[in-house]
Parts: C-alpha cells; sequence; structure tokens
C-alpha cells in the first residue's frame, strides 16, 4: 500500500496554480511577485492577515507550463527578502 503523503502530485501542464505568501508588507510583497513573474499575467488578492495585521497572506494565482517552472517560480518567491513564508 503506498503512503499518500509520499505521492507525488499529479498535475496536466499548463495548468493554473495558486501560491500563498506570507509576509509584513502587501505592497513590498506584491513588487516582489511582479518582479519575479515579469511580464505573465497573475492575480494577486488578499487571502488573509493577523489580528494586529502584522503578517499578510497572499494568494498568487498564474498558470504555470510545467513542473520545472512552477518549482523555479517557487524558489525565487521563496528566496525573495519581501516574502518570509511560501505554500
Amino acid at each position: 500500500m503506498t503512503d499518500p503523503k509520499k505521492q507525488k502530485l499529479r498535475l496536466d501542464y499548463p495548468c493554473l496554480w495558486t501560491y500563498k505568501i506570507i509576509g509584513r508588507n502587501p505592497d513590498e510583497m506584491q513588487s516582489a511577485v511582479h518582479e519575479i513573474i515579469r511580464d505573465r499575467p497573475c492575480r494577486v488578492s488578499l487571502s488573509r492577515q493577523s489580528e494586529t495585521a502584522r503578517y499578510v497572506c497572499l494568494n498568487v494565482e498564474l498558470t504555470v507550463e510545467s513542473e520545472s517552472h512552477r518549482l523555479v517560480l517557487y524558489e525565487e518567491l521563496k528566496a525573495h527578502r519581501a516574502i518570509q513564508v511560501i505554500l
């Protein structure tokens, strides 16, 4: 029996993908997204914020062309100073 936690995600590319990014400054986070995504169309929307508004979670929705494209974007977003956590 295969452990469901270890199953690889199977996607048909291109597909719509949503990254959840968490940070402190939504304007800097949006700038980071547009810097990394560049000319590709994407939708950035507020997901949540902490009760004290110290942290903000944004959804970044866009079409990814392949698994390598999806992972590269993940790593670039993760590495940006304005983004503290990415899911």
